[in-house]
Parts: structure tokens; sequence; C-alpha cells
């Protein structure tokens, strides 16, 4: 065998390897830091619809100002073309709070936000109208369902899936 067929198949090997530690690390970096915390498990089932960013926990100190409320929030993307209607889809948590979008049309490559506090719905944040925090700053679930009450997105965080 001819040295440069070796050096040939060395670097060929050498760059499948490289793939397959490039392929395996890959779900490492998907479950990236989040907020303050780290995003552990994420279900989803076939769906343009999708859970996006969840600030769990409010920055700064929780001192139950609707400013402070408002600041922990969960954003709902379209990664479709088309609109989807949200009205009856619900966002909910381990502990079984549960928010219902009502009469909310999210356009393709749009954006909902929805916070905890008290607000004026818009078309790109919506208000859960809570007086307390729902979002677990340690261990917690956030599951997006339809308004035929199936599973269509779901994100965890902390020691607890």
């Amino acid at each position: 065998m001819s040295a440069s067929r070796t050096v040939r198949r060395i670097a060929a090997t050498a760059l499948a390897a490289g793939s397959v530690v490039a392929v395996a690390a890959m779900p490492a970096s998907a479950d990236s830091d989040h907020g303050h915390g780290y995003r552990h498990g994420r279900h989803h089932s076939y769906s343009n619809v999708v859970l996006g960013d969840i600030q769990y926990d409010s920055p700064g100190r929780d001192d139950w100002s609707n400013r402070s409320l408002n600041r922990e929030w969960v954003e709902v993307t379209n990664t479709g073309r088309r609109a989807v209607d949200l009205d009856g889809w619900t966002l909910s948590d381990r502990d079984g709070n549960r928010y219902r979008f009502d009469d909310l049309r999210l356009p393709g490559h749009a954006t909902v936000r929805v916070h905890t506090g008290h607000g004026r719905d818009t078309r790109r944040d919506v208000y859960q109208n809570s007086w307390d925090y729902i979002w677990s700053n340690y261990a917690d679930k956030a599951t997006l369902r339809d308004d035929d009450g199936r599973t269509v997105d779901t994100q965890s965080w902390g020691y607890r899936r």
C-alpha cells in the first residue's frame, strides 16, 4: 500500500470519527442554558406550533409585583407559513396551572409571549392574570395542548422530569 493511500485512509477515518463526535455532541448543545436553568426534556409531536424560549425565573428579586410576574413568560411560536387558530389551546405547568388561549390567531413565522401577570392582550403578548408565579425556578414542565387536548409540545427543566 502506498504512503499517500495510507495517509488518505487515515484522514478519512479521522474525518469520520470527527463527524460521529459532532453528531453525538449535538443533543447536549440542544439542551442549552435556558433562562436561569437547563432544559432537560422536550417532546414534540408534528405541528408547526412549538414552545420557544421560557423565562421561568423572573430576573431580579421575586417581589410579587406585576412587573416581576410579567418578567416570567413562555413563548409559543408558529414555525409554519400559515396562520394557526390557537382558540381553545392550553399551556400548563406540572402543578395544574393552565392558561387557555382565547380568540388568538398566530400568524406564520410569529411568536406570542404568555406572561404570568396582568396586562392587556395583544397579538404578541398575552397575560395569564395571575397574582402568583406559575413556573418553578427549580424544576417544572411546560405543556402546550391543542383544542382537542392533544399534546403539541413540552419542555421541562430542573431535576424532576
